[in-house]
Order: structure tokens, then sequence, then C-alpha cells
């Protein structure tokens, strides 16, 4: 009976890329469990889709000081300690960590177990976590192969992405946002945990985007605006089923992370990227916009000069430009790499 934890989490991107591997490990390990954090995303998402979750404690860090950094020490080897005692209950053959600070306790377990772990790091560059976490791993897999050349045990193998994401049943999931007109959509999200200064100058640059778009709003936990109520215009905090948004979008305003680019680009759907700026983050965002758009893949709208008047310009530039960006999808195809890291995992299968 071959066994597999999957581990990772904080934001939806460090643990969505799971499910874009799940139908292919399920051909090879009978058994399948998460480790997460308590109260993260990643369960939500997990739970959903009827894998059983564990909970460790875990704490992340925070770049700006403050005393909560103080407390991880103590955190993490409390979670270590945790996330031992499920792996001695499950006995996994093998771990696979995507990364994130919900990630690091388990890998830790794991190597004082001599448990095989295989971590994937996203973006252009290597995240805190996976850092710290790849000297204890088999093998880090990437999905850009220049960041495999920056780590010792880096491997290159692409991005994983999920197998039900299409542009099918486009006039059957419009009906589900309201929309009951032709107008190209505009899809705009800021991650799972919504983008504060892109909500603002997106709701300022409505009424000019409506007359000739409809406009699908994910903005986050708690960034709903009740008082905006206008024709052509939905807002929702986090969407499960973003595949039916996938489907219906002409144009995409995101941020740059890494798994919800490659997911957009593999359905040659035309970007406006706003990355989050260096300093904000380590960022890593900004290289991953640079490498797409040096691809001409992706528009780029610096934060900086995001303005309710170049967020309109740049939409309409993008959409117009469509036919081109197109043609740079045929020289740049984007593919699933879920089918390879889930042969990877298998290899450390014990017999």
């Amino acid at each position: 009976m071959a066994t597999i934890i999957l581990t990772g989490g904080g934001t939806a991107g460090h643990c969505t890329p799971h499910l874009a591997v799940l139908p292919y490990i399920k051909n090879d390990f009978d058994k399948i469990y998460y480790i997460g954090s308590e109260n993260g995303i990643e369960r939500n998402i997990i739970e959903k889709n009827g894998i059983p979750y564990f909970s460790v404690p875990c704490a992340k860090f925070n770049r700006k000081f403050t005393t909560k950094n103080l407390k991880i020490p103590f955190t993490l080897l409390s979670g270590i300690n945790s996330a031992g005692k499920i792996l001695d209950k499950l006995k996994p053959d093998v771990i696979f960590s995507k990364g994130g600070y919900v990630s690091v306790p388990t890998v830790i377990a794991a190597k004082k177990r001599n448990i095989p772990v295989i971590a994937h790091e996203s973006d252009y560059t290597v995240g805190l976590a996976n850092k710290i976490t790849a000297k204890y791993c088999k093998k880090v897999l990437t999905s850009f192969s220049e960041t495999a050349k920056t780590l010792k045990n880096g491997e290159y193998v692409g991005a994983p992405i999920r197998n039900n994401l299409s542009k099918n049943n486009k006039n059957k999931n419009l009906a589900l946002y309201g929309f009951k007109n032709n107008k190209p959509v505009i899809l705009v999200t800021g991650g799972s945990q919504g983008a504060t200064a892109i909500n603002k100058v997106l709701r300022e640059s409505l009424d000019d985007l409506l007359p000739k778009f409809n406009v699908i709003h994910i903005c986050g936990k708690g960034n709903i605006v009740k008082e905006i109520t206008k024709t052509g215009y939905y807002q929702t905090e986090y969407l499960d089923n973003i595949e039916t948004a996938f489907s219906v979008a002409s144009v995409c305003i995101t941020r740059a992370g890494s798994n919800a680019l490659f997911e957009l680009l593999s359905l040659k759907i035309p970007c406006v990227v706003i990355p989050l700026p260096k300093g904000i983050s380590r960022g890593d965002q900004v290289l991953n916009a640079e490498y797409f758009q040096k691809l001409g893949l992706i528009t780029v709208l610096p934060q900086n000069v995001l303005t309710k008047e170049s967020l309109y310009l740049t939409i309409t530039s993008c959409y117009a430009n469509r036919f081109n960006i197109e043609k740079n999808f045929e020289k740049h195809p984007i593919c699933d790499k879920s089918r390879q890291i889930s042969r990877i995992l298998a290899d450390y299968i014990r017999h």
C-alpha cells in the first residue's frame, strides 16, 4: 500500500498545484493525506477535494520586524513534533511539498525519519520556505529552467496545471455571472488574499470599463463593497470554481504569482500583470512578470504607475493586441507537467 503526504500552504498558490497533480498520483498511491495549518486557506481547498487533512502549528516569517517573529522558533519546534507524530502514524513513502511556511515543519520532521521529500518551486526565484527546506529534500523541482540552476538538487520539470481548466461552456458560464450580453469579459484577481491597490483602482475605473466590458472581480476576503451594484460588474471574495471565470475571460488583470500565470497562459488568455512590488514581497513577482513579458505573453503594468487612466489604457491596449499575443502563445506554448511530477514521486515508492 503506497502512501503519499502532500504539504504546503499559506496562500492558494502553495496549495492548488497539488490539485493538478492529484489525478495522476491517485494512479500510483493508495493513500493520500495532507498536512497544513489549522486555519489556512489550504484546509478549505483540500477538504473540499476529499483528502484527509492534518494540521500542525506553523508560523509565518514577517519581512518587517515584529515581535511575532520571536515566537517562530518555538512554534516551529512544536510543529516539527506534531508533524513527526503524524508521519509515525501514517508512514508515507514520500512527501510532496509545494512550499510556503506551512510546509517547513513537515519537511524537517520527514528528514529526521529518512522519509524522502520532493519539493516544487513555482517562482523564478526560490521562496524562503524552499530555501530553508531544500537541504532536506531529495529534489527541488522547478517551473523555470533558470531556477533549477540555483539549487544543488534542483531539477527543471515545469509547472503543474489543473486539467479541468478549459475555454469550453462559455455561454453557459456567462449566465453564472448574470451577464446577458456579448461584451468581452475582464477577469480581475489579486490572488487568494486579494490586492487592495488593484481593487481600489479597478472600482474607480468601472464607469469607463463597463460600457465596453463585463467585469468579474475576485477581490479577496473581506473586500466586497456591497454599495457597488453596477450592471455588468460581478464581485466575489473567492471563487472555488475559478475555471468557470477562466472560460469566459477575454482579458485578465492579475498579480504575477507563478501558478496563476501558468494557468492563465496555458489557456492563452491575454493578461495585464501588476506584480507585487519588491519590498512588499521578496521581488519574485517582478521577476516572474519579466520572464513572461520577454516572451511577449503578457502586458506588465507596474504598481507604482497604477492609476485609473493607466489601467484603462493598458486593458484596452492589451485586448486590442490579443491576436498578436495569440501568435506568441503558438511560439511559446505553456503545457501541464503534472504527469511528469507524478512519475518522479512514484519513483520513491518502497517495494
